[in-house]
């Protein structure tokens, strides 16, 4: 095992922030813990096992009887939601918590085939139903050797971590005590709501700062889309600096493709202050953004400048590597398999509710990729199948955390179920801004929704150590 010491990516963390925030440098610990292969089958594998990577630091914990705070690692490295989630951190010296970061099965260091995790039918043990069992053997067994069999467990999780976190409290209550699902699109990636939401979401982010700005980007695509139809390729190159001309529809379809996911990512990363999660972000980059789609008459020059600064060749690249190692970290894209397997992400833009060229992607679409690509038919519903999707009334114990910045807000739940299933909106907050550390420039919502989630997570493990202190 190695330790590593690092510190969040916050300012001057201890000075105006509220009574919960406290300073913190935890020590982590990366270890690797025996897992099963497939815990759903007992003759495929042999009962085989993997290594998964895991991150632990009891630095503020009170032994044998502080709460566990388990982070369900979503789909990348381990440390990356680590090194930007330090609210949890803070809570637990609050707490005195155990603190695990879990890494999700296929991503990171804990490929369960080694090289070969990515070939079929190896990668068939991607699944959710997989990735919780794992969570739900390794807390169980850790408690055991850490002798914490009576400290109650609380899971957090952000965006796809988050999904695994409410998931984690519907399958698995008996070790769960409640979740923090921050950023969580529960309801869309089950099928439900509109496929329009997410890129009409976009541009509203954009449209607050500017109307004038989604007319800019609007532009800037209608005269990218007259250029490839006369097929003037070279003039395409020029005006965005790219390595090589393009050369057929499809090279612009994927152009239009990665334009409009950086203005998707600018979006999710809308915070008040600079950060290096996914990419290198300045403070408040919807603002930046418009401000150089708006700074001079060449459109597409602002364009190629507001996705990619002086090249978009360089800025495709870096972006492409970005995706590669960061979401779907491996070069077959994990993150597309369980796509077309379970997770339903059927979003597609129209330039008539989006400021984005229409591109459309319908489940024959999905259908026809996911056969070609991975030999699989996806199983729309599934997951309302599985997990319950919006009739979760008789769950409890669970926080959904959203910022209205955030385009994936609308696609999870934005009002509180009942007593014990809270809805926290937070205004001006972006992608899981309250799973990040404490922030001079926190917005007053933030600040409010961590204080709000402190109190009803204290409540939970007050009431689990009750329970297990009787049963």
């Amino acid at each position: 095992s190695q330790v590593y010491l690092f510190g969040f990516d916050r300012l001057k963390c201890c000075s105006g922030m509220s009574s919960i925030a406290i300073c913190t440098d935890p020590q982590f610990t990366e270890k690797f813990f025996t897992q099963t292969l497939d815990h759903f089958n007992f003759n495929s594998m042999g009962n085989g096992t993997f290594n998964q990577r895991y991150l632990i630091t009891d630095q503020y914990w009170k032994k044998g009887y502080g709460p566990i705070f388990f982070y369900t690692g979503n789909e990348g490295n381990i440390w990356d939601f680590a090194l930007n989630s330090g609210f949890i951190t803070e809570l637990a010296a609050q707490q005195r918590a155990l603190v695990i970061f879990a890494e999700h099965r296929y991503y990171g260091e804990s490929l369960p085939f080694g090289n070969n995790s990515f070939s079929v039918p190896q990668v068939s043990l991607l699944t959710v139903e997989q990735a919780l069992a794992d969570y739900a053997v390794m807390i169980t067994e850790l408690k055991q050797q850490l002798g914490a069999t009576d400290c109650p467990v609380i899971v957090f999780g952000g965006s796809y971590g988050g999904m695994l976190s409410v998931y984690m409290r519907i399958k698995y209550p008996n070790i769960v005590a409640g979740a923090l699902a921050a950023s969580a699109p529960i309801l869309s990636t089950a099928g439900l709501g509109d496929s329009r939401q997410f890129f009409r979401d976009v541009t509203a982010d954009f449209e607050s700062v500017a109307p004038e700005c989604t007319n800019a980007v609007r532009g800037a695509f209608h005269q990218l889309k007259e250029l490839s139809e006369r097929q003037d390729y070279s003039h395409i190159q020029a005006a965005f600096a790219l390595c090589k001309p393009p050369s057929s529809p499809q090279d612009i379809h994927q152009l239009n493709g990665l334009l409009r996911n950086a203005f998707t990512l600018m979006a999710m990363l809308d915070y008040p202050y600079s950060t290096h999660f996914m990419g290198n972000m300045p403070a408040n980059p919807v603002k930046v953004a418009c401000k150089t789609m708006l700074r001079g008459l060449d459109l597409l020059v602002n364009l190629r400048d507001t996705a990619g600064k002086n090249s978009l060749c360089k800025f495709l690249i870096k972006y492409i590597l970005f995706i590669l190692k960061m979401i779907f970290n491996d070069p077959s894209a994990t993150v597309l398999l369980q796509a077309c397997t379970e997770i339903e992400l059927c979003y597609e833009s129209n330039n008539e509710t989006d400021m984005f060229p229409p591109m459309a992607f319908t489940k024959e679409i999905r259908r026809l990729y996911c056969s070609k690509r991975w030999a699989v038919v996806p199983r729309p519903g599934w997951l309302k199948i599985q997990f319950w999707g919006d009739a979760l009334s008789t769950a409890s114990n669970i926080i959904f955390s959203n910022g209205d910045l955030d385009p994936w807000a609308n696609g999870g739940v934005r009002r509180s179920l009942s007593s014990s299933l809270t809805a926290l909106n937070i205004s001006g907050g972006a992608h899981h801004l309250d799973l990040r550390g404490s922030n001079e420039a926190d917005p007053v919502s933030v600040v409010s929704a961590r204080k709000t989630e402190a109190d009803l997570i204290a409540q939970w493990v007050k009431m689990e150590r009750t329970r297990l202190q009787n049963k």
